[in-house]
């Protein structure tokens, strides 16, 4: 594989013969940047809506940019732009089995771009799970804390920006022809 078809910071594959499938990359595996990513992100995530839920909740909306942006505290019970407001326990699954799959995937972890871009997805999923589990009205029942306004558009959290950037990556790194095992290929 030539140098300049490698991606940065992914090991190098010479040698794969990706027919065979038996050889793996050489190289670390990326899951300690997967972890960390996604620790960073759920936290960042939790810390705002502690702090959103203690100061802002039930008080006048926070002007950031006059017109375009500001905080405001909105429960969420259904997805994104508060589509399914009757499917919270759909989607309390549907994170949880995002979850179990980002650490199935894991294992097989030697990229660090896909480890970024998987532990933005795993960091938003736990952050937007714990709403659901653990606020109000119930278990598995939660409405998500949102409080990111901007103009003419959803109110959102970090959770799902992490999400979103997550998803994102991985569709660049698909285009890239980039594969979580640090193999690169041309379609």
């Amino acid at each position: 594989m030539a140098e300049a078809e490698r991606i940065i910071d992914t090991p190098d594959v010479e040698g794969v013969a990706p027919e065979d499938g038996n050889e793996r990359p050489k190289g670390r595996r990326r899951i300690a940047a997967l972890l960390v990513v996604a620790v960073l992100a759920y936290l960042l995530d939790l810390g705002s809506k502690l702090l959103v839920v203690a100061k802002l909740e039930h008080h006048a909306p926070i002007e950031v940019i006059d017109g375009l942006l500001r905080f405001e505290a909105v429960r969420n019970p259904g997805a994104a732009f508060s589509f399914g407001e009757a499917f919270t326990v759909i989607f309390t699954l549907i994170a949880a089995v995002v979850i179990v799959v980002i650490v199935r995937l894991a294992r097989k972890l030697y990229s660090l771009p896909w480890a970024i871009a998987l532990g933005l997805l795993l960091g938003g999923a736990l952050g937007n799970l714990t709403d659901r589990i653990f606020r109000a009205p119930g278990v598995f029942e939660g409405a998500v804390v949102d409080f990111i306004a901007p103009a003419h558009f959803a109110v959102f959290n970090l959770a799902d920006s992490a999400i979103v950037c997550g998803g994102i990556l991985i569709v660049l790194l698909s285009f890239r022809g980039l594969d979580p095992d640090g193999t690169v290929h041309r379609d």
